[in-house]
């Protein structure tokens, strides 16, 4: 691991223990490194921020090429991962705080909605497949597309999962549940 992603790793690490309070310094000791260092890396906080959303998103998106690539798994398990896709480095992140984003650094969170609206082919396409084997009904793909971009963004909106005491992976999972399955009984 290189000392850009050791920083970034370290920032999630912190972040998941201060939220949006953490300072250089929590992340300097958090590695054993200076903070002049992760100043040599990156010039200030929101640019460690910005880069760091990147970081996370590639991360989910490599993530889902592996689901993507799994020969074990039928198309709709392979949908209902993807949807609900997280790397297992991100278990422990309280991604619930990112809701905090918007006000205190819109820049960022400017940056969270661009990576959420974007990079749906490979969902897209094997909902597409689904449709074509008949075992998804058929939908207007960007309804679908719509429904889960809006479901996520409202999580970095609203404190809707802290104030009920939901996981961010619970929250998304249940998303997935109601996407795939509906909410009517079988």
């Amino acid at each position: 691991m290189d000392l850009r992603e050791s920083i970034l790793q370290s920032t999630l690490e912190v972040f998941n223990y201060k939220g949006l309070k953490f300072t250089m310094d929590d992340i300097a000791k958090n590695i054993n490194i200076s903070k002049k260092t992760i100043y040599k890396v990156f010039s200030d906080k929101e640019e460690m921020f910005l880069e760091l959303v990147d970081y996370l998103f590639d991360g989910i998106k490599d993530a889902e090429r592996q689901v993507a690539e799994d020969s074990s798994l039928t198309t709709l398990e392979k949908i209902r991962q993807i949807l609900g896709v997280m790397p297992n480095s991100y278990m422990e992140i309280d991604f619930r705080q990112l809701y905090l984003l918007r006000e205190k650094y819109p820049k960022i969170y400017e940056k969270v909605e661009e990576r959420l609206e974007n990079g749906w082919e490979l969902t897209i396409g094997l909902i597409e497949q689904g449709m074509a084997e008949g075992i998804i009904r058929p939908v207007k793909l960007p309804i679908v597309k719509m429904m889960l971009e809006a479901s996520l963004e409202q999580f970095f909106k609203r404190d809707v999962l802290v104030s009920n005491r939901i996981t961010y992976q619970e929250g998304l999972q249940e998303v997935v549940d109601i996407i795939i399955d509906g909410i009517a009984v079988k």
